[in-house]
């Protein structure tokens, strides 16, 4: 009699670990932007619908936590340029991506509290950011210029200071409407078609 094979490994609990922390990620966003340092992660279990043991599993820690949605924005920051220079026009591309860091900075400002609750302050993750953007929009740029729509004078990460600085100002609360605003003005400013316009 033929010996039977051995049955493959399913993948489903790998798939639905991998599924529950994405859960946790995102319902941690949204828990500690409403509630700040006050929110528990028991809070954060219940918004995700898993169980407080499946959290302790993914993140053992509250600081795991937190840096773990902030990383999660960063690297969809970084992802998205791909899907971005593949669907839109360099100059559209550039700008798109500038909105998406202030939705990113917005997002920052609203896990303050929380962030500033991780052992040692959350200097060690905040300093690895600017690095990890560096690529993505000298990318961005890089391709403005080569398509003629973009000045090739135009330092990439001088687009980020400026929005960061509109972002630490924050004189309202509607400083993002300001920042769109900024976008706006960086991306006519450093376009092409504003040589030889006429200013009379």
């Amino acid at each position: 009699m033929p010996a039977i094979p051995p049955s493959k490994p399913t993948r489903r609990p790998r798939a639905d670990g991998e599924r529950n922390r994405l859960l946790l990620i995102d319902a941690a966003k949204r828990i500690f932007a409403e509630k700040g340092a006050a929110a528990s992660l028991e809070q954060v279990a219940r918004e995700a619908k898993v169980s407080i043991a499946s959290l302790y599993r993914h993140f053992p820690t509250r600081d795991d936590v937190i840096s773990a949605v902030y990383r999660q924005e960063v690297d969809a920051l970084i992802g998205a340029v791909d899907s971005l220079a593949a669907t839109h026009d360099p100059e559209a591309a550039l700008r798109a991506w500038l909105m998406l860091f202030v939705n990113f900075l917005d997002a920052k400002h609203g896990m303050a509290e929380a962030m500033n609750t991780l052992i040692g302050g959350p200097e060690d993750l905040y300093s690895k950011t600017p690095d990890r953007l560096v690529l993505p929009i000298t990318a961005l740029v890089g391709r403005a210029v080569e398509a003629g729509v973009c000045q090739p004078d135009v330092e990439p990460l001088d687009l980020l200071r400026a929005l960061s600085g509109v972002a630490t100002i924050r004189v309202t609360e509607n400083w993002k409407s300001s920042a769109v605003r900024m976008v706006e003005l960086l991306v006519a400013g450093m376009s092409t078609r504003t040589t030889g316009r006429d200013t009379r």
